[in-house]
């Protein structure tokens, strides 16, 4: 096992750990905005990390077929790291403009959302 599939295996190893933080975030945290900050921030990091790892895996063998998976592989973080802190943030104005309250200490639970119209 080379250099580079160490690296590979230790950057797909950290995303999945920062994927699993990012869903007991989800499943713990008491309000949306708290649930959505760990949903953005742990999906955004891990996607890259694991995409990363997969794109470094690819150059064990280097061809012209496999240097252009890691470029389209390398793509697709850029894409990535773009749209999901748009999405997070597009999701929480759209909590913002529906009313929902951020959660404060002594509240027994995250307030339901209003009903649409």
């Amino acid at each position: 096992m080379s250099v580079l599939d160490i690296a590979a295996l230790a950057l797909i190893f950290v995303g999945i750990i920062f994927f699993t933080g990012s869903v007991i975030g989800v499943l713990r945290f008491p309000d949306f905005y708290t649930r959505m900050h760990a949903a953005g921030k742990g999906d955004t990091l891990s996607s890259l990390l694991i995409a990363l790892g997969l794109a470094l895996y690819n150059l064990h063998d280097l061809s012209m077929h496999n240097l252009l998976t890691s470029a389209k592989i390398l793509l697709i973080c850029v894409f990535v790291f773009i749209t999901g802190p748009t999405t997070t943030h597009v999701l929480m104005e759209a909590g913002h403009a529906l009313g929902i309250k951020p959660w404060r200490r002594g509240d027994e639970r995250a307030q339901a959302p209003k009903e649409l119209p």
